[in-house]
């Protein structure tokens, strides 16, 4: 089994929003078969790992990460019906499928075909390694990071709004590995003006070399601010971009970003801004699973206020900014009492050059 989830592992932000699934076939106590789902839309890992075996899959053990799939409304055929064709001799399953089309179906079909099944086998390291899939596929909606790169007294810019670059070259690399593992990132209209980001996953270079699969870009925009020669508006066709606005936005630029292959989304207001909660709504909806916040203080605050954050990532520098006006991580008015405040769990420290990387996930409040 850990060579299963050494194998589905590989497939880190590349099957979504399918589960990353690894599958390995012993007998007589050598591996004849193993494979791992690569992207979504592709074979299943169990039908790779029975192809590799052949004929010598006829009595063996299949070791898989999650539990085989039996439901048919989807791309790819269900796995169950040819693992029973395969005479497997038992089948060991590290967790159960939470999908409802699944959730332990596709274990009684494998019992009613005289299969034995035995599933928990490092359950909680296949939980760990699918908590993105296994958030968004009971809950609806896509899981949420906020990341941040600010000085030691939690300031991302200046109070002019200069920030390039607070943090260092190997925090940066890190960025960009994580962006490659998102389905999205989303930011305020506000962050691509005063920056104008590209939002891309990039190599090690960062200049001109985009890595893998990019993630879909989101921006909030309740008036359609956005200039219409920013970065994030290019390259569409390998990296869509979704503008999220208000019916406060011109219909005319609506129009206009729609003709240019733009997705527009007219979402409900709440504060005289687009909805946060709706977009990701939305969004988990069109089947993104993973949200990377990159926005500025403002809408970093909205989030964390409405409980729509799950984890936060912070590449902090050893420097101290000061100063009233500026930049905060979190913007707005601050909780008027220190229990209101957001308490992080599972918090770990790692070094990236002379920069700290803080993460953790947020805790509900009581």
């Amino acid at each position: 089994m850990k060579r299963a989830l050494f194998l589905a592992a590989k497939g880190k932000g590349r099957t979504s929003p399918n589960p990353m699934v690894g599958a390995v076939i012993v007998k007589d106590g050598q591996i004849v078969g193993e494979a791992y789902h690569r992207q979504s839309g592709e074979p299943h890992a169990e039908i790779l790992a029975l192809h590799q075996a052949g004929p010598r899959a006829r009595g063996g053990v299949l070791y898989v990460t999650l539990e085989p799939c039996c439901h048919t409304n989807k791309r790819t055929p269900p796995c169950v019906p040819l693992l029973i064709q395969s005479a497997l001799a038992r089948v060991c399953v590290a967790m159960i499928d939470p999908n409802p089309q699944v959730n332990g179906r596709g274990l009684q079909l494998l019992k009613h075909a005289n299969i034995p099944v035995s599933v928990g086998m490092l359950e909680q390291d296949a939980r760990n390694l699918n908590e993105v899939y296994a958030y968004w596929i009971t809950t609806g909606h896509p899981l949420v990071t906020l990341k941040g790169a600010m000085t030691l007294d939690g300031k991302l810019a200046t109070a002019t709004g200069e920030s390039r670059w607070i943090t260092g070259e190997p925090a940066r690399r890190d960025v960009h590995r994580l962006r490659n593992r998102m389905d999205a990132i989303l930011v305020g209209v506000g962050t691509v003006i005063a920056d104008d980001p590209e939002l891309s996953a990039r190599g090690k270079t960062m200049i001109n070399r985009r890595v893998g699969r990019q993630p879909v870009r989101v921006v909030l925009d309740s008036r359609l601010r956005i200039p219409s020669n920013a970065k994030v508006l290019q390259r569409v066709e390998e990296q869509p971009i979704i503008l999220c606005t208000t019916t406060q936005a011109p219909v005319q630029k609506i129009e206009h970003f729609k003709k240019r292959g733009i997705q527009v989304w007219v979402l409900p207001r709440q504060a005289g801004r687009v909805s946060l909660k709706a977009c990701l709504a939305r969004l988990g909806k069109q089947g993104i699973t993973s949200v990377l916040i990159e926005g500025g203080g403002k809408v970093n605050a909205t989030a964390l206020h409405q409980g729509l954050v799950n984890r936060v990532r912070l590449y902090t520098a050893p420097m101290l900014l000061g100063g009233q006006d500026a930049i905060g991580l979190i913007g707005g008015q601050s909780p008027k009492k220190i229990d209101r405040a957001w308490p992080l769990a599972d918090c770990q420290l790692k070094k990236l050059g002379k920069d700290w990387l803080i993460t953790g996930t947020i805790e509900l409040r009581r």
